[in-house]
């Protein structure tokens, strides 16, 4: 192995693919706003209702937001939660899932997840159910649609909201179906270690067009400025709660770049997860590792590729080799239940064994659109490796 910056392989690595910097520069030089909601705001979004609803019989609308947690925000206020009210959602998530639902004193409850995806377990949704229930939050975790039937069958029969935390399902589908569009409402992000980037944003989709309008004055600080800048109101107010959650013009302009060559770069790394795929495949054969296993009826986005190593024993182990190697591999989240927070303001339904379990043992190998045939064979021998020991 060669010494210096040239023989690391980095774990994410932003990448511009289309006409980003054009953009930009128009935003930059051009006399229209660099604030929020301008031009490229409005052809983000449209790019985006584009892409989730160009095949359905009902359009919904899509907000731009400054990161995925400001539309996880956005999605409990539209709820109304109350203080003391429960929201479902799986402890194998990010913080952002959760506090949105803290941050109306409500209360997170943690369900177990499937050993398979790693999404939330269908199957434990409706024992986790009680008179204070409110909502079910899924997680599409790494592109990977959950099973959106049989939990919004579960919603359908109590009366209760899904919202679709699809931070990592840009160009995914569940039965052919673009992510984002099963539950009322749904939260996209654009963070720059994500499949489509803006650096920092995110977005909300309002698929229930009862709920669009209180959106757009949410969106805006609380206020009916969306309505005045159409021309239905004389001048505009405060009406409602709110905050500021639209980003800036140069943010919506370089993530529209990202949206139109969006699904070239989607086919790119899905061509990356395959050959991770198949190179580990003799690993997992010999019981050493093992490899993910989305169910052929979720088309996922080759978001993430991650192996599970025998124990959490091995896992260190593999992780210090690979710091050693300059390989930027990593594990993923502290299950919520058991984290200082989750203690405090949320409450386990259920044993939650295999979220302890898979979290204990997870590796998260390097996937990004700059990532070589080259690289991806250092990754794979070295974990072939550490596996025959």
């Amino acid at each position: 192995m060669t010494d210096g910056a040239a023989a690391r392989v980095d774990f994410n690595a932003p990448t511009l693919i289309g006409r980003e910097r054009d953009y930009v520069l128009e935003v930059l030089h051009g006399p229209a706003t660099q604030a929020g909601n301008g031009r490229f705001t409005k052809r983000a979004q449209a790019a985006l209702e584009e892409l989730l609803y160009a095949d359905a019989a009902r359009r919904g609308g899509v907000l731009l937001t400054t990161s995925c947690t400001a539309a996880l925000e956005m999605g409990m206020l539209l709820a109304e939660l109350q203080p003391g009210d429960e929201v479902i959602l799986p402890s194998f998530t990010f913080a952002s899932t959760a506090n949105a639902i803290v941050l109306r004193n409500a209360v997170p409850a943690f369900v177990d997840v499937r050993a398979d995806t790693l999404n939330l377990d269908e199957r434990l949704v409706e024992q986790a159910i009680t008179p204070r229930t409110r909502a079910i939050c899924v997680v599409h975790y790494a592109g990977v649609a959950c099973e959106m039937d049989a939990i919004n069958a579960v919603a359908a029969r109590h009366g209760l909201m899904v919202i679709e935390d699809a931070a990592q399902g840009m160009f995914a589908t569940y039965r052919g179906r673009p992510l984002g569009t099963f539950g009322a409402l749904s939260a996209f992000s654009f963070h720059e270690t994500k499949n489509i980037i803006s650096g920092e944003g995110g977005a909300i989709a309002v698929n229930d067009p009862a709920l669009m309008q209180r959106a757009e004055i949410v969106w805006e600080k609380g206020t009916d400025r969306v309505r005045f800048k159409r021309g239905l109101v004389d001048k505009y107010t405060w009406v409602d709660v709110g905050s500021s959650y639209l980003p800036n013009e140069m943010t919506a302009a370089f993530l529209l770049a990202q949206l139109e060559a969006g699904e070239g770069a989607t086919h790119r790394r899905l061509a990356m997860w395959r050959r991770y795929h198949d190179l580990l495949a003799p690993l997992e054969a010999r019981g050493l590792l093992t490899r993910p296993c989305p169910p052929m009826h979720c088309g996922h986005n080759g978001h993430i590729y991650f192996v599970l190593a025998p124990d959490a024993t091995a896992r260190a182990r593999w992780l210090a080799a690979f710091a050693e190697a300059g390989i930027g591999a990593v594990i993923h989240y502290v299950p919520l239940h058991s984290a200082p927070a989750g203690r405090r303001f949320g409450r386990p339904t259920g044993e939650l064994a295999v979220t302890d379990d898979v979290a204990a043992r997870l590796i998260r190998l390097p996937l990004h659109l700059q990532l070589t045939p080259e690289a991806q064979d250092r990754v794979v021998e070295l974990l072939e490796r550490l596996a025959a020991r």
